[in-house]
C-alpha cells in the first residue's frame, strides 16, 4: 500500500540572468552529470524529466555495480585485456573505492571523485593510487622474474598505458581540503597514505593470485617502457642534427 504521508526536501531555484551568462538548461549536459552520480551511488535510481518538451524528455539511471559499471562504460568501445578489478576499504572515516580495467590502447583514463564530485585536476587521492599501482607492479615483476636484476624499474606512466580507472573517495567534511577556488584538486596530505594503504595490499594479492592477468599487465608496461626509451633517443638524435 502507498504511504499515507511523504516526507523529504524539495528545492526550487531560478538562475539569475544578471549573474549567469546563459540560463538555458541543456538536457544532455544535466543527464551526463546525473549518469555520473548514478555510477557513484550504486543501486540508487536517479531520474531526469524535462517539462519543456513532450518527447524524449525522460531518462532514468540505475547501476547495481556502481564504479565497476562506470569502468565498463569507459571501455565499452575498446578491446579489453583484463576483467574489471574492484577494491574498497575504509580508514578513520575515509572510504576508498577503486575500479580498474586495462584495454589494448596506449592512453590512460583515470577519473577521480571526492564525495561524489569530480576532481578533474586530481590531487592526493590520485597520487596515492598511482604510486601504489607502480610499486605493486614493479615488486610483482621483480618477484616473478619478468624484470631481471639488470633491468630498471618501470615508470608509473608505463603501467598506466591502456588503464581505465575510477577512484571514488569519501572524506569526512571536517577534514576536507581542496587546492584553489574551483575545488577540482584534493589537497589532504594524509589521503596519499590512506589511498595507498587501502589499495596496495589488495592489489598485490590480486596480482599474486592471478598470474596470467598480472603477466599481461607487466608485459604491456615493458613494451610501453621500450617505446618511451626509443622515443627519447629519437628526440635526442633529431636535436643533435
Amino acid at each position: 500500500s502507498a504511504p499515507k504521508s511523504k516526507t523529504g526536501t524539495k528545492v526550487t531555484f531560478m538562475p539569475d540572468p544578471t549573474i549567469f551568462s546563459t540560463t538555458d538548461f541543456k538536457f544532455n549536459t544535466i543527464a551526463e552529470r546525473i549518469k555520473e552520480s548514478a555510477f557513484l551511488l550504486k543501486d540508487v535510481t536517479l531520474t531526469l524529466t524535462d517539462l519543456r518538451k513532450e518527447e524524449d524528455n525522460h531518462v532514468a539511471f540505475h547501476y547495481e555495480n556502481g564504479v565497476q559499471d562506470f569502468v565498463e562504460y569507459l571501455n565499452e568501445d575498446k578491446e579489453t585485456l583484463t576483467p574489471v578489478l574492484y577494491f574498497s576499504g575504509e580508514s578513520d572515516g575515509f572510504q576508498v573505492e577503486v575500479a580498474m580495467q586495462y584495454n589494448d590502447g596506449y592512453s590512460d583514463n583515470i577519473l577521480s571523485f571526492v564525495n561524489n564530485v569530480r576532481t578533474k585536476d586530481g590531487g592526493t587521492h590520485e597520487t596515492g593510487l598511482k604510486t601504489a599501482i607502480t610499486k605493486a607492479m614493479n615488486d610483482y615483476a621483480r618477484k616473478t622474474g619478468l624484470l631481471k636484476e639488470k633491468d630498471k624499474n618501470l615508470e608509473g606512466s608505463d603501467y598506466r598505458e591502456g588503464l581505465s580507472a575510477v577512484l571514488s573517495i569519501l572524506v569526512p567534511e571536517a577534514h576536507l581540503q581542496f587546492e584553489g577556488q574551483t575545488k577540482t584538486k584534493l589537497g589532504n596530505s594524509e589521503v596519499v597514505k590512506i589511498t595507498n594503504r587501502l589499495f596496495s595490499d589488495a592489489f598485490s594479492d590480486f596480482l599474486l593470485e592471478n598470474p596470467q592477468i598480472a603477466k599481461k599487465i607487466v608485459e604491456k608496461g615493458i613494451l610501453a617502457a621500450k617505446a618511451r626509451v626509443a622515443a627519447k633517443r629519437a628526440r635526442e638524435v633529431t636535436r643533435k642534427k
